[in-house]
């Protein structure tokens, strides 16, 4: 990723920018664990997960391997009978059905808001069936999903929800962090993520005791002491060492990162407000914006996407085609047309560069270039 956004007029992400403002803090915390001999399941993960617990404003937090297997675990730990029906959605890259499958249930899909990108109230509600046992809530692109009224459908069909916060550390609904809604709060803390580790890392949160203990005891084999095993389906997926001081590193920096995130959506907003042929998205309070994420209208999205290439911008599509689609997920019988909105949003999504460090003059670029294309290929 690095090496390809040197070469770039504007890249879609560049680490390299964040590690260089952080280096001395981060080479410390790596150095700390080095020196400390203290690998998996040391003090660093202990202050981490009492730092983000407290951050989020959880009771407990519990430091997995990466976010898939938050989602995976958090699902195991709610003993819901095997093949029992998990409601999600199919715009947001699958990981959520992946982990479905992973804890021996079914992924069953509702469709998304035209313009909120993130799970229908009403179509959850049309969604449930006798099988349904659980809801899984994914905050896409940093835009925080209507939680409440998502909820409020929860409880009224004795459903637990899940929330899927791996693109929305820091958001919040009503000044209340995303994460805490639910039974429980998965994180990935991916790179690319609003806060990020140097490899894969994930957490979940909870406010549940009986939960978290559970949780601690599936990401070590299930194991109640060492070579104990008390709970079935437990896994090794342990936060290390490293990746948690790093995270403790990073942490102090996110509310300023969000901020800055904030303000380059800003930009974008400012300098598109008036492009025809793309709807931008919204900026409600509380969004910290992982991805900006435009529409391409028209079936140009892909032929802009290669004008933005040919200059050197980086772009992405979140995500090209919807999970129900996939071949790897054919045996659940969904079909073209089941889920309208999720299938034109995938024809039409296209991502800009937005991270921290970017800079108004690089934003100015991405405007640039995508008007002139827009323009071009309108002509």
């Amino acid at each position: 990723m690095s090496s390809s956004a040197s070469t770039q007029q504007v890249p879609f992400n560049d680490l390299q920018r964040q590690y260089r403002a952080q280096q001395a803090q981060i080479e410390a915390a790596v150095q700390r664990v080095l020196r400390s001999g203290w690998y998996i399941l040391g003090p660093e993960l202990a202050a981490f997960e009492q730092e983000w617990a407290a951050y989020c404003g959880a009771r407990h937090c519990v430091g997995v391997g990466n976010g898939t297997e938050a989602l995976h675990l958090a699902l195991r730990a709610l003993d819901l009978p095997p093949g029992a029906e998990v409601i999600t959605v199919a715009n947001a890259g699958g990981y959520g059905a992946i982990a479905i499958r992973q804890a021996g249930l079914t992924p069953r899909f509702a469709d998304v808001d035209e313009a909120t990108h993130n799970l229908s109230p009403p179509a959850l509600e049309a969604a449930i069936t006798p099988r349904t046992r659980a809801i899984l809530v994914v905050h896409l692109y940093g835009r925080p999903a209507p939680i409440e009224e998502l909820l409020a459908v929860a409880e009224r069909h004795g459903l637990p929800l899940i929330e899927d916060c791996a693109q929305a550390h820091g958001a919040r609904v009503a000044g209340r962090m995303t994460g805490t809604f639910g039974r429980l709060g998965c994180f990935s803390f991916y790179p690319t993520k609003n806060l990020g580790a140097l490899g894969d890392a994930g957490a979940i949160i909870t406010d549940d005791d009986r939960l978290a203990a559970k949780l601690r005891r599936l990401r070590a084999y299930g194991w109640e002491r060492k070579y104990y095993s008390l709970d079935p389906g437990g896994i090794n997926s342990r936060l290390d060492e490293v990746q948690a001081a790093v995270l403790r590193a990073k942490l102090p920096q996110l509310e300023r990162w969000n901020a800055l995130r904030r303000e380059r959506a800003a930009w974008y907003r400012r300098l598109l407000a008036d492009v025809p042929g793309i709807t931008l998205p919204d900026d409600l309070p509380g969004h910290v914006f992982h991805l900006f994420v435009i529409q391409v209208h028209g079936g140009q999205r892909d032929a802009v996407r290669q004008v933005l290439a040919a200059r050197g911008i980086g772009s992405e599509v979140h995500y090209p085609m919807p999970t129900h689609l996939q071949p790897a997920f054919d045996e659940l019988g969904y079909e073209a047309g089941e889920l309208p909105v999720s299938e034109r949003l995938a024809e039409t999504v296209l991502s800009l560069p937005c991270f921290p460090e970017l800079s108004y003059a690089e934003v100015e670029t991405v405007c640039r270039a995508l008007k002139e294309a827009i323009a071009a290929l309108a002509a």
